[in-house]
């Protein structure tokens, strides 16, 4: 089922200069490309490790939805035993987030090395290849799931109204503690500079 999307209702939230958006695209390739070759030796190591521990391949695609409701399939390492999509509704009553926002600490779906590919955010560093292909930026806010947009109320669906991002307000102030409606746009040097500590400190991750 597709989410329901009013994309000129969702454009109207932000009125943003075109050119801004073409400098933050210029950004995304030239900074994009240079983390993406030093993260691939990471990528690779952590791909290795997730099929010794489970046999199983090591990355997944997800749908996800972006920029004015734009569905695409957002690339990660996997954290979570296979099928574990199927067992969402049986772990439901643990989540500890607030809004449409999915988020378990501790979630009993991961396997062996996924608790420390998130709290390191190894697992995310896929999410590079998004950024180059255009599907997301360096910094906006997080994709969400199509599940979780389909219950967006007016406010939340305001983070459409930008490119969707590997790094935002959320990720470096507390991360799964900040709640789902605490997102303030900000620069997107002060934020990508506030990342790298924020990451080194696994602040709320999990």
């Amino acid at each position: 089922m597709q989410v329901a999307i009013r994309p000129a209702a969702v454009a109207a939230q932000r009125e943003v200069p075109e050119s801004w958006y073409a400098v933050k695209r210029l950004v995304d390739l030239v900074l994009g490309s240079f983390l993406f070759l030093l993260a691939l030796p990471v990528i690779a190591i952590a791909a290795l490790g997730i099929v010794g521990v489970t046999g199983g391949t090591p990355f997944y695609a997800q749908e996800r939805v972006g920029y004015r409701g734009r569905r695409f399939k957002m690339y990660k390492l996997r954290t979570m035993v296979n099928g574990a999509h199927a067992m969402r509704e049986d772990v439901m009553h643990l989540n500890e987030c607030n809004g449409p926002v999915f988020k378990i600490r501790r979630d009993p779906r991961l396997h062996p090395l996924g608790s420390f590919l998130r709290q390191t955010s190894i697992d995310e560093l896929p999410n590079l290849l998004n950024v180059l292909a255009g599907d997301m930026s360096l910094v906006g806010p997080r994709p969400a799931l199509p599940c979780e947009v389909e219950h967006y109320d007016a406010f939340a669906m305001r983070r459409l109204s930008v490119p969707q991002g590997l790094t935002c307000y959320w990720q470096i102030n507390g991360r799964s503690q900040v709640s789902f409606d605490s997102w303030t746009p900000v620069s997107d040097l002060t934020i990508i500079i506030k990342t790298i500590p924020a990451v080194l400190r696994r602040n709320g991750a999990h």
